[in-house]
């Protein structure tokens, strides 16, 4: 009899342990980017920084956005604007970047170039202790 017990519990905890891992995966919202795609650009709003540190400042656990790619993209450029000292730590198909302001930019985060299909991984870092909102624009429009 407690065996039977034990196969009804068993499953039933694996199950809900399962279900409360997806939520925690799913923190991070999507964004769908296609070729030609709608508003131009687009803008995400958040909470830049976190406790965890990494050579690309500090940065949450989770991403703070997470893009798909649907097709390969000739240009993409992402653009983070935060009244602090933002970063932009990357992690996708081509490998884990970190991009840090520089004079070219203006003083702003932002990368741009060709993106493979795939899924990224995005972390807006923080070089301070402190968190900052910010602005992150994906454009697939020239300067």
């Amino acid at each position: 009899m407690k065996t039977l017990k034990l196969f009804t519990v068993v499953p039933a905890v694996l199950a809900m342990s399962l279900v409360f891992t997806n939520v925690t995966l799913a923190e991070a919202p999507l964004v769908v980017i296609k070729p030609n795609s709608q508003p131009e650009p687009l803008i995400v709003n958040g909470k830049s920084g976190g406790e965890k540190k990494s050579n690309c400042g500090n940065i949450a656990t989770a991403p703070n956005q997470v893009i798909q790619i649907t097709d390969p993209l000739p240009y993409l450029r992402l653009t983070v604007e935060s009244p602090g000292k933002p970063t932009l730590l990357i992690d996708g198909p081509g490998g884990r970047f970190c991009v840090l302001a520089d004079s070219y930019s203006g003083g702003k985060p932002e990368i741009s170039g060709y993106w493979q299909k795939g899924n990224y991984s995005i972390y807006v870092g923080e070089l301070s202790q402190r968190q900052y909102n910010y602005s992150l624009s994906f454009s697939q429009q020239k300067k």
